[in-house]
């Protein structure tokens, strides 16, 4: 699989130049649209096809009254308060947040403990973007920024209480899409891979607080949803012995390997599950509970689908709980009857106007289900699975009603609105913690009002310093966080010796 191309940094949305016509649709920076004035590029029409078949409700935003009943601004004074709720002790009741009842009687009211955890693999699915080098002039273009040691750190997230233990890497042997494309430069830390998520357990506190080893697998998701039609709809492919099918690409980026690359001697599925085994002995061995998380958006939340099955395959008895965003369908329905039967419980969080989640698959999927008498079951038919949390943009005063594609998919405008979220006849929750400035990260979701700028979230001068000489150069990275496969294999040993600790003290492993 090659580097991601895109003129930004940290944005999951790079550009995309349409190869039909003579317009070029461009999404730049952070999501801000621009067109050639020519004719209506293919891109659009094809977005105004999905707004006029999904009857997306384009509306112009009212205007939003911000003061509270005190003459104080709303904003102000979300200002003053922290941005997380307190963090509640769940270990009596973890089971049934992590789906063990189906998320029964939790999602409608959404049940307050679980609004959390949800918010929580969310932002571990986040990581994997905002840690992400997406600069095409980069000779680490489609590596992590960070080593493995310090991602948590760089990125605000040692609140959450996990370990980060290793880094996972993938690759394709199928033409892929636009937004798989390499770095410019000749000259590049891998010609064949691009980091795609990490493996991560809680820590001694977190696990009291939890009831459990949480082991945590978070895939990374990159894509422009218009793209999701033109290039996901593929061939369904055998996975397993049964009559479970997956989609071929999908498959494709969990399972490709090659002997002469650098990263990618193993495939994505070995990495991951040689870690998961050896997490889930080493805390079983110490007499502890252990659980499996895999998260993901995007395509990163079908990689987790992928991760499920295999992992519930190999490791039986295991609880196995799949937390996704703006996830595509993955297989057929023999797939999503296999993983009910492996005991996988997944939650997929989807947004009413987000396209992603309903590809592919748009026109035939599970709803021919109904037609099963006349037809028999269609083994070639797209499904999703699990319980569904939908939420809808309109339901936050703080985002614009426009048509906004790039906006509706994005992971930060799924995460603001799980946090306002309630129930789905309630406003949107007044007392929400999480910051919404973030929304605006990588896109322009949030109303004028708010004066947050769009996408504005990058490096300082785009990556660019003042030398000695004063000349302004690429940054260099500092050493340990240059892609090296035998510095990570340090760094994962020293993160075994700090997993391992009871009482303070380190246990060897051979």
């Amino acid at each position: 699989m090659k580097a991601i191309s895109s003129s930004c940094i940290h944005h999951h949305l790079p550009v995309a130049h349409h190869r039909r016509t003579n317009q070029t649709f461009i999404i730049r920076g952070f999501q801000e649209v621009a067109t050639l004035p020519k004719q209506q590029s293919a891109s659009s029409r094809l977005s105004q096809s999905f707004s006029n078949l999904l009857r997306l409700h384009v509306d112009t935003p009212p205007r939003t009254d911000f003061q509270s009943s005190t003459g104080i601004s709303l904003i102000d004074e979300k200002h003053s308060t922290p941005t997380c709720s307190p963090k509640e002790d769940i270990s009596n009741k973890w089971s049934e947040i992590h789906g063990s009842c189906d998320w029964d009687n939790l999602l409608d009211p959404l049940q307050p403990w679980l609004r959390r955890e949800i918010v929580k693999y969310g932002e571990f699915a986040q990581a994997t973007y905002d840690a992400f080098d997406f600069d095409s002039f980069s000779e680490y273009c489609g590596s992590c920024r960070y080593n493995q040691h310090k991602l948590f750190k760089e990125l605000g997230l040692e609140k959450n209480g996990y370990m980060v233990s290793k880094y996972i890497y993938a690759m394709s042997h199928i033409d892929v899409p636009q937004w798989l494309e390499r770095s410019h430069l000749l000259d590049t830390w891998s010609k064949d891979s691009n980091w795609m998520g990490y493996v991560a357990v809680s820590d001694d506190q977190e696990s009291r607080r939890i009831g459990r080893r949480d082991i945590v697998v978070s895939w990374r998701g990159t894509v422009a949803p218009s793209e999701w039609y033109e290039d996901f709809q593929r061939k369904l492919e055998p996975v397993g012995s049964g009559e479970a099918k997956v989609e071929h690409g999908f498959l494709s980026i969990y399972t490709s390997k090659r002997e002469s690359s650098r990263y990618n001697k193993s495939s994505a599925s070995d990495q991951v599950m040689k870690e998961v085994t050896r997490l889930v002995q080493l805390y079983k061995q110490r007499g502890e509970q252990v659980s499996l998380t895999i998260t993901g958006h995007s395509l990163g939340g079908a990689l987790a689908l992928l991760n499920a099955y295999e992992a519930a395959t190999s490791l039986p008895g295991l609880p196995i709980s799949v937390i996704s965003f703006g996830s595509p369908r993955v297989g057929n329905i023999a797939f999503r009857d296999e993983l009910h039967q492996l005991g996988v419980k997944t939650l997929r969080v989807v947004v009413k106007q987000d396209i992603v989640p309903r590809m592919p698959g748009l026109v035939f999927n599970e709803s021919l289900q109904k037609f099963d008498d006349i037809t028999g079951t269609l083994k070639w038919v797209y499904t999703h699975v699990g319980a569904e949390l939908k939420l809808d943009v309109q339901s936050s005063p703080y985002l614009k009603r426009g048509f906004n594609l790039p906006g509706f998919h994005s992971l930060e405008t799924y995460l603001h609105l799980i946090d306002g979220f309630h129930s789905k006849t309630s406003t949107f929750r007044e007392d929400a913690r999480r910051d919404i400035a973030l929304v605006n990260k990588a896109c322009d979701m949030l109303v004028d009002e708010l004066r947050i700028p769009r996408a504005w979230y990058q490096f300082a001068n785009k990556g660019l310093v003042r030398n000695a000489h004063g000349r302004w150069v690429k940054q260099v990275r500092d050493p340990e966080d240059i892609p090296s496969p035998a510095r990570e294999t340090h760094h994962q040993a020293f993160s075994v010796e700090m997993l391992a600790t009871d009482e303070g003290l380190a246990l060897t492993l051979c």
